[in-house]
Parts: structure tokens; C-alpha cells; sequence
């Protein structure tokens, strides 16, 4: 596969998958940054929709992060979800 393929299309994926949760679509921002085995896709979005993303309990990122996990399994490719908040942080989900 080549790395064309593989950022772009998870990025798209969690592009979308946001975009449908949260009340500024346009505000939703991925960032693929490739490591050596691994990427990590880093989630941006409107301060006012890290919760919807989040979800209650984190069980919204934790399904995000299962489809990527399968995913991953596919592409023998490993995903990583990080979620932003405005000052820079990953996001503590779980």
C-alpha cells in the first residue's frame, strides 16, 4: 500500500465521521502525522464540540478509535486517534 493511500483515506474517514457530530463542520481540522510504525491522526475541532466528540464517558472517541483499530488490523497499518482541545493537549477519553 502505498503511504499515499493510507493517510488520506483515515483522514477523510475521521474528517467526516466529525464533521457529522459536532455544530461547525468547518471547524474540524485532521492532521496525519506519520511516525515510523504508526500514525497518529490529530483531531481539532470548535472548542464548543470537543464534548460531542468526546462523547459521554468518552464512548464516542473510544468508537472512533475501534474503527481505527480495525482498520489498522486491515492495512497492517497502526492508527492512533488524538483529540485536541483549543490549548493544544491530547484529550483525555478514557
Amino acid at each position: 500500500m502505498s503511504s499515499q493511500d493510507k493517510p488520506d483515506n483515515m483522514q477523510e474517514l475521521v474528517t467526516e465521521i466529525a464533521r457529522a457530530l459536532v455544530d461547525e463542520p468547518g471547524a474540524v481540522i485532521v492532521e496525519a502525522v506519520e511516525r515510523d510504525e504508526s500514525t497518529v491522526l490529530r483531531l481539532r475541532v470548535a472548542p464548543a464540540d470537543v464534548g460531542k466528540v468526546i462523547g459521554k464517558q468518552g464512548r464516542t472517541a473510544r468508537s472512533m478509535r475501534t474503527i481505527l483499530g480495525a482498520v489498522s488490523m486491515k492495512h497492517h497499518h497502526r492508527y492512533t486517534l488524538d483529540i485536541l482541545e483549543e490549548n493544544q493537549q491530547a484529550a483525555k477519553a478514557e
